[in-house]
Order: C-alpha cells, then structure tokens, then sequence
C-alpha cells in the first residue's frame, strides 16, 4: 500500500487516507470522535500509529498540521445570531419536505402540488422544477456528499431519480404498491433506497434503474429507511412496532429490533453504526446494538409520543422530539438526560444537530422553529414567520444556514 495524499473531514473530527493498492485507487478514514481542543496531539499521532500502519514517521509532521486544523475548528465561535434571508414562495400548495446538498449551496423542497424545486441558497432563485410525479410529492433527498443527484418519492407509488445540475429524470421506480413515503441513498451513491405503506422497502440501481432487492417482512406500513455508514447495511421502521436490519448485498433481513410496545416514528444510525436509535409512539426512544440487536438502552422521560430521534455528528449524543412540545438530550453512552428543552407551545416533529454538535434546531406545530444550546437547554434564538406549523428543518454542511 503507498499512501497518496490526506483529505480533511471536519464534521464529525477525521482524516481521510487516499492510498494506492495493487494498481487501485482506495480509502479509509481515522475516526477522531473524542478529538477535544485540549486534546494531547503527540500523544494522539503516537496512537494512530500503532494502529494505522500508513502513517510513518515521515507523515508525522502533516498529521500534526492537519489534528491542529481540526482542534482549531472545534473552537470557533458559535455565538451566531440568524436571521430572515429568503422568504421564497415555493409551490402553490403546502410543502412536504426539504433538503440540502453538503455545501448548502443549493436545496430542494417538496409539495403536495406534486413536484420539487431546485434553489440556489445564496440568491433564492428557482433553479429547477421537477416535474412528472402524479401525486404529493412526500419524501426526498441528495445523494450526499456528491449532491448531483436527488432522489423524490411520491404518493403516486414511484420515486424518480433527478439530475440536481440539469433537473433531467434518468429513472422512475416502479414498483411498489401503495404510497412512497421515505427515500435514501447508500454512501456510495449506487443504490436507493425506498420505504412504502405496502409494507415493503426496495433497493433499486442508480445506474440502471432496476429493483436490486424487494425487502419483504414487516406487517405494517414502513416509514423510514436508513443505511450505515458502509453501506452495507439498511434498516426499516415500521408501523408493526419494529425495526428491521437487513444485509444490502443478499436482501436478507439479519435481525428484528423487536420491544416498542407502539409503531416505530423514527430510526437512525450513529456515526460508527455501531449504535441504532428508534423512536416510538410508546414514549420513548431505544438504543440497539446494530450487531447483536440487543437493547442497549431506553430513554424515557417524554409524556406523549417520540416523532423524531436524531444523533450528534459524532454519535454522542441523541435528541428526542416529542408530541408533548419538548426535546430531550441524552449522553449516548451513559444513557443520561443532559437537558431539556422547553419553550414550543406545540408538538415537536424534527430535531437536528448541526455539525459542530453545539447547537439544536427544531420544528414545531406551534409555527416556529428554535435553536437551542445542546449543553444547556437555553433557547438562544426563536424563529417565526411562518404562517402554519413547521415539520422539517435542516443544517448545511456548516451549520450556517438552515
């Protein structure tokens, strides 16, 4: 192996090693999620050497530069205060979803007047219109990090994939037998993911646009899907109270995450994937071992139903959204609430971290949306304007809007 050049990962804290191994182009990543300001760079470098054999003794001084980079970026300031940019009157009825590319620099909504639309963030110009769906448009996403395509998911039965850069359609899914209602794309950006009330999920080829796998074994309408990091696992939640981890490469479903006692409102992935958090409309938010599918952890504390559950970049810490108008934070690790957030006066849909892990951003039926400091709990900026209640929000890549 000959290691070619480092590449920067600021959210969550890592080192990416571009490296040449038997003729091909490869590579992996040195996960820093503990790296603190204060954190002893000699002592760190010293680590990853033992356990990462690219880097030698001649390398030492870039990753020193590169450890310093990433501690400098911890420490900045995040004392912004935001403010109203674009009022962009999107669609001609209500809005359904919305997401950004990893820059920012561009982000797409969807709406029940059955398209999507592209927007240049930094003029709120309509950039593209996409157009073809038969129904509410319901579910969408980019295929981050590389942003050029989008993925929209309808109650028309399909999904279609889109060119961000030119709106062409290269592909309508078809397939399923009822509404599309959750869309994802694997890390690789080679396989969607689609999540149906016909109580089946379906991964489909970019490239080609035919079904790889039909994922068939809940009992009830599914309403969220998710990968790992790798991209070699997917999970399900569904209505029928479980989620479900399948082997993307055979279709196979591997474990049942079986012990909410409601349907299952929300599921994620931390960063390592090694941890699953599923939220529930029992009141509480579950950990899972993604390996063993034991639970790991409950967190309780809500008094109505867990709509959303969201990890930090680095996978430690959660937020839990509830229809009971509050946010709780816990310590993915000791399982502790660190804070409370309490000021909407109506139930909270969507809670997000943004990539530094200081801030929270939340949507909520009462019209606003808030940003919170995730140590304390102290709400720092209350946002209105909007007319009627807010049930998606979302960070660029740094935290900057949203």
């Amino acid at each position: 192996m000959r290691l070619k050049r480092f590449l920067l990962r600021y959210y969550p804290p890592g080192i990416i090693l571009e490296y040449e191994q038997s003729g091909n182009l490869k590579t992996k990543s040195i996960d820093l999620l503990d790296l603190r300001s204060d954190t002893n760079v000699d002592q760190l470098i010293q680590e990853i050497m033992i356990k990462e054999p690219l880097i030698t003794a001649s390398r030492v001084n870039q990753v020193q530069q590169l450890i310093q980079r990433l501690q400098q970026k911890l420490i900045q300031q995040e004392d912004r205060t935001f403010y109203l940019f674009k009022v962009l009157r999107a669609h001609i009825l209500p809005l359904t979803n919305v997401a950004f590319n990893k820059s920012g620099s561009s982000f797409v909504t969807g709406s029940y007047d059955r398209t999507c639309k592209v927007w240049d963030s930094a003029s709120g110009e309509e950039v593209h219109s996409l157009e073809g769906h038969k129904n509410v448009v319901y579910c969408l996403a980019f295929n981050n990090p590389y942003g050029d395509k989008i993925c929209t998911g309808s109650f028309d039965k399909t999904a279609k994939l889109w060119s961000s850069e030119t709106g062409k359609n290269f592909h309508t899914f078809k397939g399923h037998s009822a509404e599309i209602v959750t869309v994802c794309f694997n890390p690789q950006s080679t396989l969607v993911a689609t999540g149906s009330m016909d109580q089946t999920a379906k991964l489909w080829s970019v490239e080609s646009g035919e079904l790889v796998s039909n994922l068939s074994g809940h009992s009830a309408e599914i309403i969220s899907v998710c990968f790992n990091s790798s991209g070699d696992k997917l999970i399900t939640a569904s209505f029928d109270h479980n989620v479900n981890i399948w082997d993307v490469k055979t279709g196979r479903c591997d474990k049942v995450l079986a012990g909410h006692n409601a349907e299952i409102s929300s599921a994620t992935f931390n960063f390592d994937s090694s941890i699953i958090a599923t939220g529930s409309m029992d009141k509480s938010c579950r950990l899972w071992d993604s390996d063993t599918g034991v639970c790991i952890g409950t967190l309780l504390g809500h008094a109505d139903e867990v709509l959303d559950v969201s990890f930090d970049s680095t996978g430690q810490y959660i937020v839990t959204a509830s229809a009971d108008s509050m946010c709780r934070v816990y310590d993915a690790n000791s399982r502790k609430c660190i804070c409370k957030l309490e000021g909407h006066e109506g139930e909270v849909s969507k809670a997000v971290f943004n990539p530094q892990g200081t801030r929270i951003l939340t949507a909520s039926s009462d019209k606003t949306a808030r940003i919170w400091d995730a140590s304390t709990g102290v709400c720092l900026q209350k946002l209105e304007g909007h007319t009627d209640e807010i049930f998606s929000c979302a960070y660029n890549y740094e935290g900057t809007i949203y």
